[in-house]
C-alpha cells in the first residue's frame, strides 16, 4: 500500500505498538499459552481508549498495531484476531492501521491468510517472528511465503520471539526475555535472512528491524567480516551482505537516547529509521519522558521530520 493509500501524509507514525485484543487473549487461553510463563513478563493490560490518549499525549497521529506475544500459530486462532484488527481500524481509520498476524511456520496457511488480511481486511503489511517453533526468518522452508510477500511489495515487520530451547533456570537472560533473548533471537532472524539470500531472492520486501537494531550495529562489521570469511572457506553460498543490509528499516522502540541512537546511526542509513514505542509493554509514563529526550535531540538536529514522517512515507513506496 502507498503512503497515499495509507493517508500518511505529514504524519506522525508509530510503526510498533501491540494491541492485546479479546480474541487474542481467548487464544492464549485455548491454546494454553502462559504468557508470562513464556516472557517472564506480565501480559501488559490495553484499552483502544487508552491506546488514543497515550497517542494524543505524544504527538502521534497514526500507529500500525499488531499483535503481543507469545506469537501463535493456529490458523483459526490467527483469522479472528486479524478480524478483530480490522474492525477496530475501521472503527479508527485515521488513527490505527494494522499489520496482520500469520500462522508460522505453517506454509500454506500463511500464504491464504496474507493474502485473505491485505486483501480483504486492509493490512497494511503483516508481522512476523523471528522464529516460529524453531524455523527462523530466512530458512528456505519459508521461501514460498516471502515469495508471495514480495509479489506485493509488502511491508514486513519484525518482532522477537524466544528461542526454541534456552537457558531458563538460574539465569537472569534467560527468565526476562525482553532483556537479553528479544534482542539476540531478533539479531539471528536477521543475519539468517542476510546469510540465505533473502533480499536478494526477495528484492521488493521492505523489512523493518525492531528495537534500534537490536544488537546489529555491533554485529554488521563482525558478521559481514566472518561471512566473507565462510565463503573464502566453502562453507556458506556467496551473499551481497552489504546490499542485503542498505534494505533494512529500523524502528526507535526501546530506549534510544542517549547512545542507542547514534550506535545505529553508525550502522544505518538516516532514511531507514522510522519511529516506533513498543507500547503498551512500555508504559505512556515512560515513553513520554524517552520521547521528550529524543523529540529534542531530533529537533537539536533538524531530523523531527524525518524520522517521524519522510521516513515512514519511504517505508510504503512501492
Amino acid at each position: 500500500m502507498s503512503a497515499e493509500a495509507a493517508n500518511f501524509s505529514a504524519r506522525t507514525i508509530d510503526f510498533h505498538a501491540h494491541a492485546i485484543l479479546p480474541s487474542y487473549v481467548d487464544a492464549l487461553k485455548k491454546l494454553h499459552i502462559n504468557a508470562a510463563a513464556e516472557e517472564g513478563f506480565p501480559l501488559p493490560k490495553w484499552s483502544v481508549q487508552e491506546h488514543l490518549q497515550f497517542m494524543d499525549a505524544a504527538g502521534i497521529d497514526f500507529t500500525i498495531l499488531s499483535m503481543a506475544t507469545p506469537h501463535i500459530s493456529d490458523c483459526a486462532a490467527v483469522r479472528a484476531i486479524n478480524e478483530e484488527f480490522a474492525e477496530l481500524c475501521r472503527r479508527y481509520p485515521k488513527r490505527f492501521g494494522f499489520a496482520a498476524t500469520l500462522p508460522l511456520p505453517n506454509v500454506e496457511g500463511s500464504i491464504k491468510e496474507f493474502h485473505y488480511a491485505t486483501e480483504k481486511l486492509g493490512a497494511l503489511g503483516v508481522k512476523v517472528a523471528s522464529n516460529s517453533d524453531g524455523v527462523y526468518l530466512g530458512d528456505e522452508r519459508l521461501d514460498k511465503i516471502f515469495a508471495a510477500l514480495n509479489e506485493k511489495n509488502s511491508l514486513v515487520i519484525i518482532h522477537p520471539s524466544p528461542a526454541k530451547f534456552l537457558p531458563r533456570e538460574n539465569v537472569v537472560t534467560g527468565k526476562v526475555m525482553a532483556l537479553f533473548e528479544y534482542p539476540a533471537d531478533t539479531t539471528r532472524a536477521v543475519l539468517n535472512m542476510l546469510a540465505n539470500g533473502t533480499f536478494e531472492k526477495f528484492p521488493r520486501l521492505k523489512v523493518i528491524v525492531p528495537h534500534c537494531g537490536s544488537f546489529l550495529p555491533y554485529m554488521k562489521q563482525r558478521a559481514g567480516a566472518m561471512f566473507q570469511m565462510l565463503v573464502s572457506m566453502n562453507l556458506m553460498e556467496p551473499v551481497n551482505f552489504a546490499a542485503g543490509f542498505e534494505k533494512l528499516f529500523f524502528d526507535t522502540a526501546g530506549d534510544p537516547m542517549p547512545e542507542q541512537f547514534d550506535m545505529l546511526l553508525k550502522v544505518a542509513s538516516l532514511d531507514k529509521i522510522i519511529f516506533g514505542t513498543d507500547y503498551p509493554y512500555v508504559p505512556a509514563k515512560v515513553i513520554l519522558g524517552r520521547k521528550k529526550l529524543f523529540d529534542e535531540e531530533l529537533s537539536r538536529r533538524g531530523w523531527t521530520n524525518k524520522i517521524y514522517v519522510d521516513n515512514a512515507r519511504l517505508a510504503f513506496s512501492d
